[in-house]
């Protein structure tokens, strides 16, 4: 049998598919590699609080460390909780609250910041909020973040800096108290509501009522609270910020059970993080003078 003669274009096609077949490969090369997988932090818990990691459901404890993206988190009625998480957000719990962090990302970032009012690296946050109310305290968002809240009725994007999103089965209530948010109500409005620092939008979808949303001012009466759900979110982001350190070997009697178990981090790195301890003043002594 005769040989067919090879084209010229054939020559050309199958080098390009080569080509395409290296830069395909190449990308999925990149991809694979992860970035420090993003944590939570938490400062503080009142009452019963508990975390579904997608393994196990366990009873949050202070000071302990979770990766955050895929877990829920759950408050039962009287109880409170707070937590930090690796882009500096603090967020408070009100009693019986539910929410899921559906993503939650974080590129490297440098281990040793000054800033800690910026957030350290760009951000993708995607939450979503069943029931309750989280009173947020953000850092400044850089360039390229992203965070955004979910209720049933609406989607709140968040550029900072003080928020109250309360939800319940025919109503959200968004209070910003400083900053900058949009608010969405359903997939239907694509422009959004901005609201101003003191402005408050209420979402309502009552059953068998067409929604209503509408934009006012914070009343007085609910000024104190909302302000006191924002203070325990800030005053958490004060006591922790995060750095990015060199894993420890699980041999080292010092490791910590969230470095060692933390197997899907880049190799020889993870996002830690670190207590902020008040220095200690000296203590001033007054010497009154000697009586002649």
């Amino acid at each position: 049998m005769n040989a067919r003669p090879v084209s010229r274009r054939t020559v050309l096609t199958c080098a390009l598919l080569a080509l395409g077949s290296l830069s395909l490969a190449a990308s999925a090369e990149a991809a694979g590699k992860k970035n420090p997988t993003s944590k939570l932090y938490v400062t503080d818990v009142e009452g019963k609080a508990e975390i579904d990691t997608g393994e196990r459901i366990e009873d949050i404890t202070k000071k302990s460390v979770y990766t955050a993206q895929g877990t829920v988190i759950e408050t039962k009625p009287n109880a409170t909780n707070a937590m930090v998480f690796s882009n500096g957000a603090g967020v408070f719990f009100d009693p019986d609250t539910r929410i899921e962090v559906k993503r939650f990302v974080q590129e490297p970032f440098s281990p040793n910041r000054t800033d800690l009012e910026v957030e350290p690296s760009i951000s993708q946050t995607q939450i979503s909020i069943a029931r309750g109310a989280v009173g947020l305290c953000t850092s400044k968002l850089v360039a390229g973040s992203r965070m955004v809240y979910s209720t049933p009725h609406a989607s709140v994007s968040i550029r900072g800096k003080k928020v109250v999103i309360e939800a319940d089965e025919y109503e959200t209530r968004i209070s910003l108290l400083e900053g900058d948010v949009t608010v969405r109500g359903g997939d239907s409005d694509v422009g959004g509501q901005t609201l101003r620092g003191g402005q408050q939008a209420v979402i309502r979808r009552p059953p068998g009522e067409p929604p209503t949303f509408q934009v006012q001012p914070i009343p007085d009466a609910q000024q104190a609270a909302l302000d006191d759900k924002v203070s325990q979110a800030c005053m958490a982001r004060r006591t922790v910020y995060f750095e990015v350190a060199d894993r420890k070997d699980e041999n080292d009697p010092e490791a910590s059970p969230e470095s060692v178990f933390a197997t899907d981090d880049e190799p020889g790195q993870e996002i830690e993080p670190v207590e902020v301890v008040p220095a200690d003043l000296p203590v001033q002594f007054t010497i009154s003078p000697s009586s002649k």
